[in-house]
């Protein structure tokens, strides 16, 4: 699952995902990312990469909603900004380093952090 306000990123990140074999579902905010999730087995999802800044409901309140449904789902958050760990912290204290990709990314790039993720 990817989440993203911008269509291009997510033509892009669908696009090079699944020339790496993965299957990839977008959403362009986070209320149609949760009407997906719960449509679907809480284990349906291995993966889910969301934008921090999204409209009406931000990346940290849609990971404590799924982590809620599913504690164990893997969550990569993306962000163009510069934001430290202690600010991830604050509102997601499970959050760590390998969580975070810094757009802009290559896919490459997205790929191993996804493997190592899903890995952990």
């Amino acid at each position: 699952m990817v989440v993203d306000d911008t269509e291009d990123i997510l033509i892009a990140i669908k696009y090079g995902l699944e020339e790496k074999n993965f299957k990839v579902d977008t959403f362009n905010s986070a209320e149609s990312a949760l009407e997906a999730f719960d449509r679907h087995a809480p284990d349906y999802y291995d993966l889910v990469l969301t934008d921090i800044r999204l409209p009406k409901m931000n990346g940290f309140a849609l990971y404590l909603y799924l982590k809620e449904k599913n504690p164990s789902i893997k969550i990569l958050f993306m962000t163009a900004f510069d934001i430290q760990l202690e600010e991830f912290r604050d509102a997601v204290p499970e959050v760590e380093i390998d969580d975070i990709i810094k757009k802009p990314f290559i896919v490459d790039d997205l790929v191993m952090q996804i493997k190592h993720n899903l890995k952990s």
